[in-house]
């Protein structure tokens, strides 16, 4: 029998998940690295953010999804650089790891357009850490206007601004709108949390507008009816401890959370190639690095054409496909065979929710919106997470939403003192 081939798959999100599930079987021994224990179901992360769903509905231990996979080793480690030449990963913590195939999965983080500064006062979301951290500052933005009695920092701390109108951002918006004016109203004493401003800021003409336009003017005129200011065509010029400035209109708000853009990890450096401008390595038809038929670069770290104009969207159907691609073609390569096929991206649709009851689909020239359009919307994230058990919690806790109007998940589980203007 052949000697077994060391495939290195770094990062487990869903692009390096099915590049091993596409694997199994393969006569290989497979390193998986990633520098947390856990993977996350990405699309519901805001739901975490916004007191919806608890952490351990949307994500699971690595090693326990494949404890029964015994090629399978898992690193809890991080990547700070690659040996093209000697094909070794070097980790910062343990020893390199040797590869004869090297998958490079690692997504992205939210970028900030030159002005890195404004992280600490308008988180990202792409991790749990990340979701808590929005969770916690939403939450103790109430309590803090509950304590406060200067009105003006009591309306800052009840303004809430998502930077950003993509999926992301809408959602979020109308999540916290939904908390603020119809869930915490009976719960506070001495502030009306129907006050609350939740402003969504979009540089671009229109919000979701990856949606055709009809689709995004319904989805403005929800937000709209659940009580979110929307503005568009303006960008925010300013961001800091006070609040955000939309061109040179100051708001006062101590709550800024950014759903903008994306950077691709620091591959492009690791292997010493150019990458695009969001820092996406720029691979050949399938998949691999220029000149190097061992590597190969997925998902959110990799820029794919998709069409004459487009790149493949950073999604979990598209970085799944991207997966199974690599481990069809790595399979090729173990057995001898030619593999002459080009990655083409089937794309699978356009979907946001807004609100608990309200959602827009797109899938070509069909187009849905509303009340089904949120229980398809609902069905499909279903579908894709990992699990009997999460599937269960998510319908129960979303069924629960549903019929009572109230999110459980409103634990402040880490201590923040909040910033006051005079600290």
């Amino acid at each position: 029998m052949a000697e077994k081939q060391r495939v290195v798959v770094v990062g487990a999100g869903f692009a390096g998940l099915q590049a091993v599930h596409g694997l199994k079987g393969a006569n290989v021994e497979i390193t998986l690295i990633d520098r947390r224990n856990h993977h996350l179901f990405q699309p519901l992360l805001y739901q975490v953010a916004t007191t919806v769903l608890a952490t351990s509905e949307i994500a699971w231990p690595i090693r326990h999804l494949f404890r029964d996979r015994k090629e399978v080793t898992t690193l809890l480690d991080e990547v700070v650089g690659i040996d093209r030449d000697s094909k070794q990963v070097m980790l910062r913590n343990s020893a390199s790891v040797p590869y004869d195939k090297l998958i490079l999965a690692t997504g992205a983080r939210h970028a900030y357009f030159g002005k890195d500064e404004w992280e600490t006062f308008a988180p990202g979301l792409k991790t749990l850490e990340d979701a808590t951290t929005i969770r916690r500052r939403v939450l103790l933005a109430f309590e803090q206007a509950e304590l406060e009695t200067d009105p003006q920092k009591q309306a800052a701390l009840l303004t809430f601004t998502i930077i950003g109108a993509g999926p992301t951002g809408v959602e979020m918006a109308g999540i916290i709108a939904e908390l603020a004016h119809s869930t915490l109203p009976r719960e506070f004493r001495r502030i009306d949390t129907k006050k609350a401003v939740v402003l969504l800021v979009e540089a671009g003409p229109r919000v979701l507008p990856a949606f055709s336009e009809k689709l995004s003017d319904y989805a403005r005129s929800a937000l709209l009816k659940l009580g979110v200011t929307v503005r568009t065509g303006v960008p925010v010029t300013a961001c800091d401890e006070d609040g955000i400035k939309i061109g040179e209109e100051a708001i006062a708000c101590r709550t800024v959370i950014w759903a903008a853009g994306v950077q691709a990890s620091p591959a492009s450096k690791w292997l010493g190639v150019q990458g695009d401008r969001a820092g996406r390595v720029i691979v050949t038809k399938d998949l691999r690095v220029e000149g190097d038929p061992s590597i190969f670069v997925i998902g959110d770290t990799a820029s794919v054409k998709w069409g004459e104009d487009n790149l493949v969207p950073g999604v979990a159907p598209a970085a799944k496909q991207q997966g199974d691609f690599a481990a069809r073609a790595i399979r090729a390569d173990l057995d001898g065979k030619p593999f002459n096929e080009t990655f083409k991206y089937r794309h699978q649709g356009n979907l946001a929710t807004v609100g608990k009851k309200v959602a827009v689909i797109e899938f070509g020239n069909f187009r849905l919106k509303g009340l089904l359009a949120w229980w398809i919307w609902g069905l499909a994230h279903i579908y894709f997470l990992i699990g009997t058990r999460s599937r269960l919690a998510v319908v129960w806790s979303w069924l629960w939403i549903y019929l009572s109007g109230l999110q459980s998940a409103r634990l402040i589980t880490q201590k923040e003192t909040l910033r006051t203007p005079e600290q």
